[in-house]
């Protein structure tokens, strides 16, 4: 009965890390995705501000962006 237990375990367990890996490495982009630079996963952008010339982010602070040297709006 112990050997069943741990077999029934072992094999729910297996099924969820393929079901993990599944959703993990799916990696299209979805249908309506903005645009192909664009990354598919979530960024946090907290404490940034979006350069309005390249889309960089940049912090807060930053008159000028990092990226391309526009500046930066308030």
């Amino acid at each position: 009965m112990e050997q069943a237990m741990l077999i029934v375990v072992l094999i729910t367990a297996a099924a969820g890390g393929v079901l993990a890996l599944l959703a993990i490495t799916r990696g299209s982009p979805s249908p309506n995705h903005a645009s192909a630079n664009e990354s598919p996963y979530a960024a946090a952008t907290e404490g940034m501000k979006r350069c309005p010339s390249c889309g960089v982010g940049n912090l807060v602070t930053e008159q000028r962006c990092s990226a391309c040297g526009k500046r930066l709006p308030n």
